[in-house]
Order: structure tokens, then sequence, then C-alpha cells
């Protein structure tokens, strides 16, 4: 009985170490993909849409006004 009970005990433990080890591994290759896809170098640069272009151009409205005003100039 002794012995039955020691080797259900030790399998069990064997099949959580292979279970446990099993994950270690896909973890750490979730987090090689998440390096690679972290540091690959990105393709050309997309052109800007007519929206962003239309509100940098406001951006650079506004702060041409707030020189401007900090320069003392009426507009």
């Amino acid at each position: 009985m002794y012995l039955t009970l020691a080797v259900s005990g030790l399998a069990g433990l064997g099949m959580i170490t292979t279970a446990g080890l099993s994950g270690w591994r896909g973890w750490l290759a979730l987090k090689r993909q998440e390096l690679d896809t972290h540091h690959a170098p990105e393709s050309a640069p997309a052109m800007p849409t007519a929206a962003s272009r239309i509100e940098i151009a406001d951006l650079k409205e506004r702060i041409r006004k707030l020189e401007a005003i900090a320069a003392g100039v009426d507009l």
C-alpha cells in the first residue's frame, strides 16, 4: 500500500511539474514574441490624413496667435 501511494504521489508530482514547465515555456514564447514585435522595424511612414493636416494647421495658427500675444502685437 505504501509503495502504491508513493508511486502515485511521484506520478502526480511529475505531471504537475510537466504542466508547469509547459506553461513556463509558453509564457517565455509569448514574451519573446512581444519583444520581437516591439523592436521590429516599422515600414514606411503612413501619409497623414486630411483631418490630421487640418488639425496641425489649426495648431500652428494657434501657436502663431499666442506668440503674437506674447510679443505684444495686436492682431
